[in-house]
């Protein structure tokens, strides 16, 4: 089921100025529910049936107003006392060894900054890849429960992978929304199918149907840096003139204009922004006197790195002392095995991918920095979470010139891309850097991006800060966590009660634990104490400090057959000692691996997981998969 489309008014259009959000329910068109209970469950302050019922003067009315009882007009819905404004950043393809702030080389002075005054978590999970993983984080629910299991682009007619999020999940905007709050989403939106994102819709998958008021973005897996395809809202924004103009530098400036209007508008309403930059996801477009700056920083190589990056964790204690470092796949060759010409190659791909990071922290530095300067800067949750996955493997063995080379399941010699090593970075190339590079800067963890059933592809670094309510930054917290975690995080700090029933859609329950218990008792015992994983049939299965993986579909390959899901191995690691999972104990404890095994298949029958589908490049033909496309039948258009 697709999700109410907003209709308003031109009159509710300029009310929504001032936030008269009770009033808009008649002009939405809305049935009004049953009034809310007085008291409602969940902890919260709020409705646990939204919208809020609609207005009725209650008093006396008589043939005149004279002998009428004085009106009481209609006021905006107030959020509950305290609530505080948020900013939430994701950022694109980012490995957990990547920046400074989690031991890395890559500068991160905003990150270490918000670190210093929050908490760092080093135990927080994705999902692999980048519509699933902004699905939870949208909606608090697994990705296959809400219809992302898989890319937008891969989407099929099973309930898990449609791509399309169900009225039965609403978002965190939307919840937000109707409880008071200005909302907007600012960046990348991954999760609108492909064949609803031109310029006649329908917009009930885009963000402004989601519950956010303002979008300024783009609808796809990534975006060249310098000639984006831009939308505003609902309207295709035109291409810059300024031949300086740099994507993440434009989403900083909208974000901060947004914010600074929003509270000279409404200086007591308190307000969500979403901020996904496209950045680090491929193409690696860092602006060009950036690049320079990180000239023979990564000569060493991948394999130095690791154990440089593994050591800077321990000193930092982003990881325990007794981690050990994984061992390099097979497949990726040792750095010190290439050719002269290799390393020159491979090294100045790191260092522009290491540019294009760094640019991205100053920019959101800047967000951050508009925020903390607001008047109610106190009660501001920032919340940062380095990567929607982990550091990307689509570069192949010797890095690319365009990543769909990769998706399409093709090679590129190494020498052809040599060729045009000085021109990588700038607008001609969608170019992405080699596997090795994206392996390390998955420190200290096996595998990358793709790789559900290893943390490489599922642990990102995430930091918190509130000063209202976290009273000692500085520390990190190592409590299990889960992306689906956050909205509910959210609400629970801004006293907003999970709705039960939400535009007359009664809602799944969320599979998202809060982590506010965490805030300010860096020993509470953790309240996840199971999560699943599911990518393209890689599986993984967490609990109570055991997690058994299973790689059935290695990244450096095309499934080009079919697979025995029976057959593929199980692994076993106990997270709790072992925390880059580098010691396989599925020999040891049998029985524990049997008792995940099975914990695992019960999920995926109850989260839409199944049936699994290991098809690659078959999975984005809209022919073969019989998605809609606006070109199906067509030869031109006029």
């Amino acid at each position: 089921m697709k999700p109410i489309r907003s209709k308003k008014t031109s009159l509710a259009a300029l009310l929504s100025t001032f936030a008269f959000v009770v009033p808009l329910a008649l002009a939405q068109g809305a049935v009004a529910p049953a009034p809310a209970p007085a008291a409602p469950a969940g902890g919260g302050q709020t409705p646990s049936v939204l919208p809020y019922p609609d207005f009725h003067f209650t008093g006396k009315i008589g043939e005149t107003f004279k002998d009428s009882d004085k009106p009481t007009f209609p006021q905006p819905v107030q959020p509950p006392k305290g609530t505080p404004n948020v900013l939430l950043i994701m950022l694109d393809d980012v490995g957990f060894g990547q920046f400074d702030a989690s031991g890395g080389t890559v500068p991160s002075p905003a990150m270490d900054k918000l670190a210093h005054e929050g908490l760092m978590y080093n135990r927080f999970h994705t999902t692999a890849m980048c519509s699933p993983s902004r699905a939870a984080l949208l909606t608090g629910r697994d990705p296959h429960v809400v219809a992302n299991g898989i890319l937008t682009e891969m989407s099929t007619g099973y309930d898990g992978y449609t791509s399309l999020i169900p009225r039965s999940a609403a978002t965190v905007g939307e919840i937000l929304r109707q409880n008071g709050y200005s909302t907007a989403w600012i960046g990348k939106n991954h999760n609108t199918p492909p064949w609803e994102t031109s310029e006649i819709g329908p917009f009930d998958h885009w963000p402004n149907g989601w519950g956010f008021e303002y979008f300024y973005g783009f609808n796809a897996a990534d975006s060249s840096q310098f000639q984006p395809n831009l939308y505003e809202n609902r309207t295709r924004v035109p291409a810059s003139t300024d031949p300086n103009y740099h994507l993440t530098t434009d989403f900083a400036d909208h974000a901060i204009d947004w914010i600074h209007k929003e509270k000279a508008i409404a200086p007591d309403k308190p307000f969500f922004l979403y901020l996904a930059p496209a950045a680090t996801h491929a193409p690696h477009q860092p602006p060009k006197d950036w690049i320079d700056k990180y000239k023979g920083q990564f000569d060493m190589g991948w394999d130095k790195y690791r154990e440089m990056t593994l050591e800077r964790q321990k000193k930092l204690g982003i990881v325990p002392q007794n981690t050990d470092l994984t061992a390099r796949p097979a497949e990726i060759p040792a750095w010190d095995s290439l050719e002269p010409k290799q390393k020159q190659l491979y090294a100045r791909m790191m260092e522009i991918f290491a540019a294009y990071g760094a640019h991205a922290d100053y920019e959101m530095g800047r967000v951050i920095d508009a925020v903390k300067k607001l008047p109610d800067a106190d009660n501001t949750m920032i919340i940062y979470i380095m990567g929607d996955n982990g550091a990307s493997c689509e570069g192949g063995l010797g890095g690319i010139t365009n990543e769909l080379i990769t998706v399409n399941g093709m090679k590129q010699d190494w020498q052809d891309v040599y060729k045009v090593m000085n021109e990588l970075g700038g607008p001609k190339h969608f170019n992405h850097m080699p596997i090795g590079w994206a392996h390390a800067m998955d420190t200290p963890f096996q595998w990358t991006k793709q790789v559900a059933s290893h943390f490489g592809g599922t642990r990102n670094p995430l930091i918190i800060d509130w000063p209202a309510g976290i009273r000692q930054g500085g520390q990190i917290r190592s409590q299990f966590s889960h992306l689906t975690d956050i909205m509910p995080t959210i609400l629970e700090a801004a006293h907003v009660t999970i709705p039960t029933r939400v535009n007359g859609v009664d809602q799944t329950p969320l599979d998202g634990i809060a982590m506010n218990y965490t805030f300010n008792d860096p020993k509470a015992p953790e309240r996840r104490h199971e999560q699943m994983w599911e990518l393209l049939i890689n599986r993984g299965m967490y609990k109570d400090g055991w997690m058994a993986s299973s790689l059935a579909s290695n990244p450096l390959q095309v499934q080009r057959h079919d697979v025995d899901i029976n057959k593929v191995p199980w692994e076993l690691y106990n997270v709790d000692q072992d925390f880059s999972q580098a010691h396989n104990v599925a020999d040891k404890y049998p029985e524990k691996l049997k008792e995940l095994q099975a914990l695992w298949w019960e999920q995926a029958k109850t989260h839409n997981v199944l049936p699994l589908d290991w098809r690659g490049p078959e999975r984005f033909s809209d022919e073969l998969t019989g998605r809609p496309n606006l070109a199906n039948g067509r030869t031109k258009f006029v």
